[in-house]
């Protein structure tokens, strides 16, 4: 089996995490640009980067295939490790559709004519199915692929913050307002902008699929968190360079913006390279999430036949089968697939930081190549940001609706069936 290298992994993760800056767009038209720019730049400090360091510690300690499951399930017992995987899985489910919904919204902005009525759903379908069949092929085909798709999907914006400079230095710096827009919404583009940082213990999952994943995990967590701001940042302060008012700027406007700065040309290839970004993240999680039904498999907690592989090490019936689960939640629009999504992933993030400190008690002869710095103070401490900002998204999202209930106690529902599945599986095995 071919193992995936570092910079495949910095490459699998990035687009794990992020993609590109499709999906920011939001947060400067809800927050205007100064603040949005100080949100990109405050988040990862209190969400990315304590996540990076537990992940760093865990996954370098314990490179198993599953990751953050085996992490929870050896620091609580199974029924706990249990509950890390569903709320995952259920989280995926809903953030899934995300991305190929964000490519058919960019596509859009060029040919409405393709992506109107059930032309849409096909197409969303589409990367559905390429993703998988992708992942048939083996992890190292998966980041071997992250690698070429991030520097083509990036390379738009090199042009964009290229012209926006040029365009400063010829005509005169025109830098748009910083202030809040007519219709600020500061709790919106929290929530966006936690999305956007999130899923870094995704790359988790594969561990026993990457080369030398001790040295490799704490390294490919901290280079991507690098890569990610600069990603987020970089384009941010050019179209605000560039004098583009913030209140042009929803799901898609990258777009506008090239075509304003470089005309027709840089705006399609802003849209091939958002239809690239939602195939990539799209690629790369299917790789991470469906290690998680192959692992439950193998602990006896899922049907024996989630945990049949291939000769290339792929858990093909796992992938097609969560294929179809993600096809089946195309329906739901943005908003209400951020807001559900935050509260499963959330709930499950702080169940990896318990596995953390309750590791460090019970287990503190363990092997540790990479440690969160301070001691057991430092493994206490690096949740309290990402805590504060999950107890935040809950009450941010506390107006949201869906099914004609709160999407809080929609999540809720869901979490709370956890325990329940757990007490079928077990029977079922028994």
């Amino acid at each position: 089996m071919k193992r995936l290298r570092l910079l495949p992994l910095i490459a699998a993760t990035y687009f794990m995490v992020s993609g590109g800056p499709y999906g920011l767009e939001d947060i400067i038209g809800m927050a205007g640009y100064g603040r949005a720019f100080l949100l990109l730049l405050l988040i990862p400090i209190f969400w990315s980067l304590p996540t990076s360091l537990m992940v760093g510690e865990l996954a370098s300690a314990m490179p198993c295939e599953g990751g953050f499951y085996h992490w929870v399930r050896q620091a609580m017992g199974p029924f706990w490790g249990f509950q890390e995987a569903w709320l995952s899985l259920a989280a995926s489910v809903f953030d899934m559709a995300i991305y190929p919904t964000t490519f058919v919204l960019y596509l859009s902005h060029v040919a409405p004519n393709l992506t109107a009525g059930y032309r849409g759903l096909l197409l969303k379908l589409v990367i559905v199915t390429i993703s998988a069949l992708w992942n048939l092929r083996g992890a190292a085909a998966v980041g071997s692929g992250s690698q070429r798709m991030m520097v083509i999907s990036l390379s738009p914006f090199v042009v964009l913050i290229g012209l926006a400079v040029w365009h400063s230095l010829h005509h005169g710096v025109a830098v748009a307002a910083g202030g809040p827009p007519a219709q600020m919404d500061i709790a919106g583009a929290v929530l966006v902008a936690m999305w956007n940082y999130m899923g870094w213990d995704n790359a988790s999952t594969i561990a026993q699929e990457v080369e030398n994943p001790q040295k490799a995990y704490p390294r490919a967590m901290l280079s991507s968190a690098l890569v990610v701001m600069c990603v987020y940042t970089l384009p941010l302060a050019a179209v605000w360079l560039a004098g583009i008012p913030a209140e042009r700027f929803s799901t898609g406007a990258w777009v506008d913006a090239a075509m304003l700065l470089g005309g027709p040309v840089l705006a399609m290839a802003v849209v091939l390279a958002g239809s690239l970004d939602g195939l990539g993240t799209f690629n790369a999680l299917t790789l991470s999430l469906t290690r998680l039904p192959y692992a439950m498999a193998e602990d006896g907690l899922l049907p024996k036949l989630l945990a049949r592989r291939w000769s290339n090490g792929v858990p093909w019936v796992s992938v097609i089968a969560c294929s179809v689960a993600w096809a089946l939640a195309l329906g739901f629009t943005f908003e209400r697939l951020i807001s559900i999504d935050l509260v499963l992933y959330g709930a499950a993030l702080l169940l990896e930081f318990v596995a953390l400190i309750l590791l460090r008690i019970r287990a503190p002869q363990m092997h540790r190549p990479f440690r969160v710095p301070g001691g057991m103070i430092g493994a206490i401490t690096v949740g309290l940001g990402p805590a504060a900002l999950i107890a935040y998204a809950l009450w941010a999202a506390r107006d949201e609706r869906i099914a004609g209930m709160p999407a809080l106690v929609f999540a809720a529902l869901i979490g709370a069936a956890g325990p329940l599945v757990y007490l079928i599986a077990r029977r079922r095995t028994a």
